[in-house]
């Protein structure tokens, strides 16, 4: 019998059981016909989470939360260099005038109120909102200055500062910025603002009459959502109250609160969750997006803050009143802050008195003075920005095991949070079968409840070889070619086969028999604009289903060790999936000529928001060693060889790596796969 023969042979003694439960694997993949977006309703607000599930979930949300906003790695905090002058002494009170530093030529500004003695006192800071006058707004719906006074005369220190684009602060504008360029690098008005309020805290923490264990933050509207952002990632937050803003119903418009990655899987009542066990006060009106959060929102929030024992320290309140901060809300803010903080009880203490609005030219930095000299310009912040981030990545080039140690640990943290993907466990996949095949079993693959499904083939020898780990192949072409590929004389899966292999081959996100139309968001609409904030890209789905496949051929063929082979365009996405693979697994990957060096290339063909601040290629090479890796067509253009090098160098395994600046042929490749060798 030729070789020919016996594949096909052997293809017909193929079992067609499922070693799944044939459940959970949707006819549709439900990722091209269910749209995310900023108003988007959602039906779960926070899964259910045991103490444990929760404390894993809050570490992966955090870091969530910090890679879309361009803070993970957090940036070198360089001297804040405050300008504080222009006091005000009033009755219980003063106002002075503040200009904080926070990034290398750019400066934030804002209205430090404090009260009269010398302190220790606990501390707020009042981010705005999208109000006309920003951190003047004086209306009867919201009035950040009474606030500002009326707290600071409870005890409190309060900083008022702006949102970017609003009053002093007009270096840079409260809009989109860029592209995908600044999106690779998770640059965006988001992560500035956000990064502006944790500077913020580093200022308030600074003053010798601030109570630094006792910080906390309220605002209204956009400025809630920067309450509960920061609340999610700074512990230094010691109390809150988002007002108007935790909601089910619509996330945030504008484009401070939403950034590529911010709500994938997520929304912002989870994120506020992240404040648990801390106090928080949740304040809602009947006439806007929050109407339900008596009886939706603010209950899937006490339950974690219950899971923590701490179901007391979070409350919520409801007025019947129009999108607001108002007098109502303010004084149920007070209320709480007085009880949690301060430890009063009477409530006259939270009523709202007589108090005076102070002229624009004694509360704004910049009346009747020009810009600061070396106010850096936007394009000039965006290259700034990314050099930074560049250079924290290069910073991490390993040169021994320790320092490798070091590399892995922090490149992991980065492209899990960036890809936002992970390899399923067994009871967490689900299979249902697929067409009838002569020659091989398919079937579809899906994670439960992920709502995702991916065609698959497995074929496997009669006289299967134990000593071979089963492959994963994942082609542009996918199955197709997998079958094809098991049928000639001379393919790779047929030579694999003949040797005593098994082969799992996928059909990824948009590949072969998986490419299928895709729901659209309306052009023109919030929708489009923030897709990124709540939808994976291709290649961050394609980068999962690999994940999946992988988890899948371990599951069914009862093998920890797994080889992944990715022939023509796939490869370099099998570099990225590899590297958030745990255990053992062999990589033989064509680099295909990719230009890792090129930001172009990434917008272009490889799409991953966040992807190069978190490492990209450079930190995925540090989490190849583990197992052998063979990549070819690396060529001279862009593959990081010496970072590669360097990794497989430190971790004592250089022979486990092989680069082929050419292509390979498939008897050699079929040689690599089917050695007997172990990493």
């Amino acid at each position: 019998m030729s070789r020919f023969q016996w594949i096909v042979a052997g293809y017909g003694t193929l079992s067609l059981c499922v070693l799944f439960a044939a459940a959970e694997v949707p006819d549709v993949d439900q990722r091209n016909v269910e749209l995310r977006h900023t108003d988007f309703e959602y039906q779960q607000l926070i899964p259910a989470y045991d103490q444990a599930g929760w404390e894993s979930r809050r570490e992966e949300l955090r870091d969530q939360v910090l890679s879309a906003a361009g803070l993970l790695p957090e940036p070198v905090k360089f001297e804040l260099r405050p300008e504080v002058f222009g006091r005000l002494d009033r009755e219980g009170y003063s106002i002075e005038k503040v200009i904080l530093e926070t990034y290398p030529g750019f400066r934030l500004s804002g209205n430090l109120y404090r009260p009269t003695g010398p302190g220790p006192f606990p501390a707020v800071l009042s981010p705005h909102g999208h109000w006309s006058y920003g951190r003047l707004e004086n209306s009867e719906r919201g009035s950040v200055p009474a606030r500002a006074v009326h707290l600071a005369k409870q005890g409190f220190v309060v900083f008022a500062y702006d949102m970017i684009g609003y009053n002093d602060t007009r270096q840079l504008p409260h809009s989109t910025w860029g592209g995908k360029r600044e999106q690779l690098w998770s640059v965006g008005l988001l992560g500035a603002q956000l990064w502006n309020s944790i500077r913020a805290l580093d200022f308030l923490e600074t003053l010798s009459y601030v109570d630094k264990n006792n910080i906390g933050a309220t605002g209204a509207s956009g400025g809630a959502t920067q309450v509960f952002l920061l609340s999610a990632v700074d512990d230094r937050v010691r109390f809150s109250a988002p007002v108007n803003m935790v909601s089910g119903l619509m996330q945030g418009g504008s484009p401070c609160e939403n950034a590529p990655n911010l709500r994938i899987d997520t929304n912002n009542v989870e994120i506020a969750a992240l404040a648990a066990p801390r106090p928080m006060l949740m304040v809602s009106a009947t006439g806007d997006w929050t109407k339900n959060l008596p009886h939706n929102e603010f209950p899937a929030v006490q339950r974690i803050y219950q899971l923590l024992s701490s179901g007391s320290a979070v409350e919520a309140v409801q007025f019947d009143a129009p999108h607001n901060y108002n007098q109502q809300s303010r004084e149920a803010v007070y209320r709480f802050f007085g009880t949690h903080v301060l430890g009063q009880s009477d409530p006259e203490q939270f009523r709202e008195r007589s108090w005076s609005v102070e002229p624009l030219g004694d509360m704004l930095t910049l009346w009747g003075r020009s810009s600061p000299l070396g106010a850096v310009t936007l394009k000039t912040f965006i290259d700034e920005r990314i050099g930074d981030a560049n250079e924290q990545v290069q910073q991490l080039k390993p040169f021994d095991a320790d320092s490798l140690s070091r590399a892995r640990k922090a490149f992991r943290r980065r492209l899990s949070a960036s890809l936002l993907a992970r390899t399923p466990a067994a009871e967490d996949l689900a299979t249902t079968p697929g067409d009838a095949l002569d020659k091989g079993e398919m079937l579809y693959l899906g994670r439960r409840g992920a709502g995702d499904r991916i065609p698959v083939v497995v074929l496997e020898s009669p006289e299967p070889n134990e000593t071979i780990p089963p492959v994963v192949v994942v082609h542009g072409e996918g199955t197709a070619w997998v079958m094809s590929s098991g049928e000639s004389q001379v393919g790779l899966v047929g030579e694999i086969l003949y040797r005593g292999g098994r082969v799992v081959g996928i059909d990824a996100y948009q590949m072969g028999r998986a490419r299928a139309e895709a729901v659209k968001p309306e052009e023109g609409s919030r929708a489009e604009r923030y897709y990124l904030t709540f939808n994976r890209t291709e290649t961050a789905r394609r980068v999962q289903d690999i994940l999946t496949a992988v988890g899948y051929a371990r599951s069914r063929f009862a093998s920890e060790r797994v080889q992944l082979v990715c022939p023509g365009e796939t490869g370099p996405t099998c570099v990225l999936a590899r590297a958030l693979l745990d255990g053992p697994v062999d990589l033989a990957a064509d680099w295909y000529g990719f230009n890792a060096n090129s930001d172009q290339a990434f917008a272009a063909d490889l799409f991953v928001p966040g992807l190069r601040r978190a490492g990209d290629f450079r930190g995925a090479s540090t989490l190849l060693p583990g197992g052998r890796a063979l990549l070819w067509n690396v060529g001279a253009r862009g593959f990081p060889e010496d970072w590669a090098k360097a990794a497989f160098f430190s971790a004592q395994q250089s022979a486990l790596l092989e680069l082929h600046p050419a292509s390979t042929s498939d008897a050699d490749l079929a040689d690599w796969l089917t050695s007997a060798g172990t990493p």
